[in-house]
């Protein structure tokens, strides 16, 4: 079973990320807020799998992604962003970014790159 860091600073988004990777067969082995976290929490638990949300508090996920990547040249980080956010969407796939989800999803949605991707 893959394992998952799920990374962003609003609770609900974590835990509705949380339902629809666990309900899809992934093991959430941990949750940040913020970037500084889960550059913590990725050495840490070190999962298969990272959902980094791109706007947050005292670091965003493109520095965030940046910090893992410098740690980590493998790190599978997929990147959650809301719409409007391509030019850092492009910024985080050049810095090393497997992917990306635009926000707001529908559970079905969200699923369907998990499968598609070699990274899953």
């Amino acid at each position: 079973m893959k394992t998952v860091l799920i990374v962003d600073d609003a609770a609900f988004m974590r835990l509705s990320i949380r339902k629809m990777l666990e309900k899809n067969g992934y093991e959430v082995v941990g949750e940040a807020e913020n970037g500084l976290v889960a550059v913590e929490k990725y050495m840490e638990l070190q999962p298969d799998i990272v959902t980094m949300d791109i706007t947050m508090k005292d670091m965003n996920g493109l520095e965030a992604l940046k910090a893992i990547m410098e740690r980590d040249k493998k790190a599978n980080i997929i990147m959650v962003s809301a719409m409007g956010q391509e030019a850092m969407v492009k910024d985080a796939v050049l810095s090393g970014a497997k992917g990306f989800i635009v926000k707001p999803f529908r559970k079905r949605p969200l699923s369907r790159p998990w499968r598609n991707s070699k990274v899953w």
